[in-house]
């Protein structure tokens, strides 16, 4: 491992590749292994960073409030750590909402942003399943238990019911965690309590969503309030396809990432 002092927690992180700087935030489950695919298509072009947030992997995890906003100024503060004064931003469901607010604190710091099977503000439907995944994990205190109760909101009925070896192994490594149960519960309030559905408009930098068709998470209809907010802004959904899109429509998703980050959008 990796870390850096941030403030008064440790942030692990890997730094591989040379190239324009490509910052990934991973979301509520899960640690910076979540992009390991898209690390190895991408450092051979980008300075990529992955790291773990607070809370999670091999960074601190402490039993505390924490917010969107706290793990923002995380992600700043490692920036400035490894001399990174500009970059694309790739955050995933959680880490999505974590990239808008490093978007509108330090706009500057952001040449362009991907938002994955994210949010703005969790709709009606995305406050009950993640509420419903909390309360298993806090009623149960196992995260096998979680994972049984969680893995068909993650992806689509027809990949569900066909791959169900993979599914098998997404569910072992669900249940297979190792955090703080704490710290996901700490993590899950602040997906709730995060809405930046005022400020969207004040994010200038190029935009691209992308969306599953069949996500109850980060629905349709929050994709699509991040749509409307982010003047300018690019949408691919994946129909058929939940919040794990990236991983039930790996070539596609790989194809629009990497079409986006050629672009490079220097100013």
């Amino acid at each position: 491992m990796t870390i850096a002092p941030i403030g008064r927690y440790e942030i692990n992180f890997r730094d591989e590749g040379e190239g324009f700087p490509v910052v990934m935030i991973h979301g509520l489950a899960g640690d910076l292994s979540a992009w390991t695919p898209q690390v190895a298509a991408l450092r051979d072009r980008f300075r990529v960073i992955s790291f773990d947030n607070r809370g999670a992997g091999g960074s601190s995890q402490l039993d505390e409030p924490v917010s969107t906003t706290d793990l923002a100024r995380d992600t700043i503060a490692l920036m400035a750590h490894l001399g990174i004064d500009n970059a694309h931003i790739v955050g995933r469901s959680m880490g999505g909402a974590i990239a808008q607010i490093v978007a509108l604190e330090r706009p500057d710091l952001v040449r362009s942003l991907v938002l994955c099977a994210s949010f703005a503000k969790i709709d009606p439907l995305g406050h009950r399943v993640l509420t419903n995944m909390r309360q298993v994990l806090e009623w149960r205190g196992d995260w096998g238990d979680h994972a049984r109760h969680s893995i068909q909101n993650f992806v689509g009925s027809e990949f569900f019911n066909r791959e169900r070896d993979q599914i098998a192994r997404i569910e072992a490594l669900i249940g297979g965690e190792t955090r703080l149960p704490a710290c996901y519960i700490r993590q899950n309030h602040a997906c709730l309590e995060h809405d930046t559905l005022p400020r969207l408009g004040e994010i200038a930098c190029p935009t691209l969503i992308m969306g599953g068709g069949q996500d109850p998470i980060c629905s349709p209809t929050a994709t699509r309030w991040m749509s409307e907010g982010i003047v300018g802004s690019r949408t691919v959904m994946f129909d058929g396809c939940s919040h794990f899109f990236l991983m039930e429509e790996p070539q596609k998703f790989m194809h629009e990432l990497v079409v986006w980050l050629d672009q490079g959008f220097t100013h």
